[in-house]
Parts: C-alpha cells; structure tokens; sequence
C-alpha cells in the first residue's frame, strides 16, 4: 500500500470513528455547551443528541445547500445564548477551513437583543472568529414588544455594522410591518409553509393577508424562507409563490456540523426535490 493510501485510509477511518465523550484529566465529564439543560447540568442523552444540531436550508430549486440553521438557540436562555453562539460560530469556521463557506443562521430573541452587554459580547464572539463577512446571520425569533423595541433595533444595526446579515424569524402578517421593514431592512423574512395548507375558506383570509406580507417584504429588498415544510403540499406552495429558500423535515432533518460537509455530494436531497407536482404529467402525456 503506498503512503497516500494509507493515509487515505486513516483519514477515512478517523472520519467514520463512533463519537466519545470529552473527560477531563480526571475524567470528569466535560459536557456539551449546545446540549446542556436548562439548569446548567448535561444531559444523559448528550453524546446522541449532539448529531442533530444544524438543519439545513436548501435554495428553492433544491438543488444546493446555502445555509445551516443552528438549532439548540431555538429554545436557549438568555444565560446559554453566548455559549450556544460560540459553537454555531466555532462550527462555521469549520466549515470554512473545509472550503466549505456555508453560512450560519443564529436565531435570538428580541429580550437578547435589546441587551446591550449581549450585544457588546456577541460581536466581540463574531469579530474574534474572523468570518467573512456573509457567513454570519442573525434571526430574531419573534416581533419585540414596545419596550424592547427601541433597544432591539439598535441592537440589530450594530450587528449589521460588523457585516451580520439580518432575519426575521416566525414572520406573520402582524409582523411583517413596512416601518420596521423599512427601519431594519432584514435580509431574510421566514415564515411557516403550513399556514398555506388549508383549503378552507374561513382561512382564506389569513392566508391572504400573509401572502401580501410577503409580497410586501419581497418588494423591500427582502429574500423569503419557507420554514416547516413537511408535506409534498408545501413543496407545491413554496414553487407557486416562489419562495428564495426553504427547509423542513420533508427535505433533510438536522445533523451534524461534519455531516453537513456531504450535503451536496448526497443524492437524498435530489432525489427529494426531484419528486413531481401532484398532477404532473411524463413524457407520453400520461398522467401521475
């Protein structure tokens, strides 16, 4: 076996290897930061869990991964949220050392953002890892109240200073307002595919009402996500509207920070989007 085989061969072994727990010297467990409770204390199911972390964010054709969703900050306290930003911002690095620039979708809440010592941290957190400017994004997961509102704002203008792109997460028609579009200029607005499902007509209202929201914040400058996409259904609404960028369980379920390297070398998610319309027709006008 030549060298380059062999070392081919350990860098494949080492790839695949099972997972183990950090000790240290005294073979005290050393857990997780993204997957401790919420009291502090790690969680028995730390090792399993850590896997399925970053979910994916297709483009709407499917065909290439752009951005990865880090998920244990979806439910962090105000007290986790810098050490959960330190991995996500520890795992695009990774990526980026890998040749692999694939961006980062940090979602905050409105009370983390309207704190200025958070602030002040979390761009020191974002300075210090070097990104490019781009990999880095920021979601603020719901419409902060009014007073938080003022607070959150700057917040949010002073991480875009430093090159953060900006999302709203969780967007419906009472937060897609043109004064704080216009105040933020957000560059993503998501929102959940399932709201469009129902075919009943006492819904077709707030269907409507989200659906010029959108309209609204896509005229803005801003570009759309469509989240929970589930059903081959939501697959059908997201092309109608269209929408910029999509990702659901029906599309890839999370994983890890390496799995998310294989991405786009896996055939899974083509053969996902390569699924046809309902109705659709093939080449002999049969219909499927």
């Amino acid at each position: 076996m030549s060298p380059k085989s062999r070392l081919y061969t350990l860098v494949h072994a080492w790839k695949n290897k099972p997972f183990h727990e950090l000790r240290d010297a005294q073979g005290t467990h050393v857990p997780n930061l993204a997957h401790e409770t919420q009291d502090g204390g790690s969680n028995a199911n730390w090792s399993k869990r850590q896997t399925v972390s970053y979910e994916p964010i297709f483009n709407g054709a499917g065909n290439a991964m752009s951005a990865a969703l880090f998920r244990p900050l979806l439910g962090a306290s105000d007290s986790q949220v810098l050490r959960f930003s330190m991995e996500g911002l520890d795992a695009a690095s990774y990526w980026h050392c890998c040749n692999r620039p694939i961006q980062i979708l940090l979602p905050l809440s409105p009370s983390v953002l309207a704190n200025s010592n958070r602030i002040d941290a979390l761009c020191d957190l974002i300075l210090n890892s070097r990104l490019p400017v781009g990999l880095v994004h920021i979601g603020v997961t719901a419409m902060p109240t009014e007073a938080l509102r003022l607070n959150c704002k700057e917040g949010l203008l002073r991480l875009r200073r430093i090159g953060v792109l900006l999302h709203l997460m969780n967007a419906n028609p009472q937060s897609i307002q043109p004064q704080w579009l216009e105040e933020i200029k957000f560059d993503g607005i998501h929102f959940s595919i399932q709201e469009l499902r129902s075919d009943d007509i006492a819904l077709a209202n707030q269907q409507a009402q989200l659906l010029d929201a959108l309209a609204m914040a896509r005229e803005l400058g801003a570009m759309l996500y469509a989240n929970g996409v589930t059903l081959i259904k939501d697959l059908e609404n997201a092309r109608l509207l269209p929408v910029d960028f999509c990702y659901g369980g029906l599309m890839m379920s999370p994983v890890s920070r390496h799995q998310i390297l294989h991405i786009s070398d896996s055939r899974i998610a083509k053969a996902i989007f390569a699924v046809k319309p309902h109705g659709s027709t093939n080449q002999n006008g049969d219909r499927q």
